[in-house]
């Protein structure tokens, strides 16, 4: 009942990371407006054909070759990509028709997204990308393949263990971040292991990988935290596996030591449990878990842990599934889109104020 991700939106998001120059949204103006400015951060054009009442009865095909003309025109892209939206796709649109008869210089894929997709699962638009990215040659079949595997284990994660498990969940904004952060630090002063897992995805990863900047080691030097990431810079999407090798080297200047990176931040939907995996052999009093903490199975750890997350609707299926604390950070896409360094997290900033 309660509103969930567009499938409309992940087929903005993966055209970006196949580093699309421009999208052309098929539809009414102001449909995935917000999603649309935001990519504008990353270096996107972001467009509309402005469909209105007419057009939603006698079609639109005339408008869409117009603005490929134009785009064209203006912004001399080598790879563009038109998304469908629930106005165009419902009165039958050819997209590819319209590609044809256009017939710009920049290589075009065209992808049938709407909001109405099957089961309307948010991930079923980026599958539309790549499987048209896959038929003009643009990614192998193969990582289209695993990609698509990737993203249906991340629909069932958040059907069983996440926002979308319930009918109505109500946002929560989780555990006070500051009696959090002074309980953690008191911990590492009395020497318990600590372990953090970065388990986060794409772009996100440059806020939550926050906490692993934290001088935990000032507070006490004998006393290490064991940080575990997926942090692969040879997988995914070209752009993913920048942020991945962006993330890296910063850390790597800061002398901070990833002991052990579970695969890439497409993965996250099985990094989780590599990570648990790896836990098991080793003995650990407190748990971190930042990024998609409900893909962990927390449960089979027998350790008090906290969850870092970006979703207010994420706060209680977390606790049920037993993070004893949780802790939300607010707009993760916003403050991070457009950047390739580590940015500051709310909870980050408590932990350094609380140092300094």
């Amino acid at each position: 009942m309660h509103p969930r991700p567009s499938p409309i939106a992940a087929s903005l998001y993966t055209l970006r990371d196949l580093n699309a120059d421009v999208i052309i949204l098929h539809g009414p103006h102001g449909c995935c407006f917000r999603t649309g400015r935001l990519l504008e951060n990353d270096g996107v054009r972001v467009v509309t054909t402005a469909m209105s009442e007419n057009d939603f009865i006698f079609g639109a095909s005339v408008k869409l070759e117009e603005t490929l003309q134009k785009v064209d025109s203006m912004f001399k892209p080598e790879l563009v990509g038109i998304v469908g939206t629930c106005a165009s796709m419902i009165i039958g649109e050819d997209l590819k028709e319209a590609v044809q008869n256009a017939n710009i210089n920049a290589k075009v894929l065209a992808v049938e997204s709407h909001g109405g997709l099957s089961e309307g699962d948010n991930t079923e638009g980026a599958i539309a990308v790549l499987e048209a990215a896959s038929k003009e040659g643009i990614i192998p079949e193969e990582e289209t393949e695993r990609q698509s595997e990737m993203l249906k284990l991340a629909t069932k994660i958040e059907k069983t263990r996440g926002m979308a498990k319930g009918e109505y969940i109500a946002p929560s904004y989780g555990d006070d971040k500051r009696e959090i952060a002074e309980m953690l630090i008191e911990k590492i002063k009395n020497g318990e292991k600590i372990a953090i897992i970065l388990n986060a995805k794409k772009e996100t990863t440059y806020l939550f990988a926050d906490i692993l900047k934290i001088p935990f080691d000032k507070i006490n030097p004998k006393n290490k935290a064991l940080i575990i990431a997926n942090l692969d810079k040879n997988t995914g999407l070209p752009r993913i596996r920048q942020h991945a090798a962006n993330i890296q080297k910063e850390l790597e200047n800061k002398g901070v030591r990833i002991e052990f990176i579970t695969g890439g931040l497409d993965e996250y939907p099985v990094t989780g449990n590599k990570a648990a995996d790896i836990l098991k052999e080793k003995k650990i009093d407190f748990l971190v878990v930042a990024g998609v903490p409900h893909a962990v199975p927390i449960e089979k750890l027998n350790v008090e842990a906290l969850a870092i997350t970006d979703g207010p609707r994420l706060v209680e299926p977390l606790k049920e599934i037993g993070y004893r604390y949780v802790v939300t950070e607010l707009d993760a896409h916003s403050k991070t889109l457009g950047t390739d360094k580590i940015v500051k997290s709310d909870f980050g900033h408590v932990l350094k104020e609380i140092l300094d």
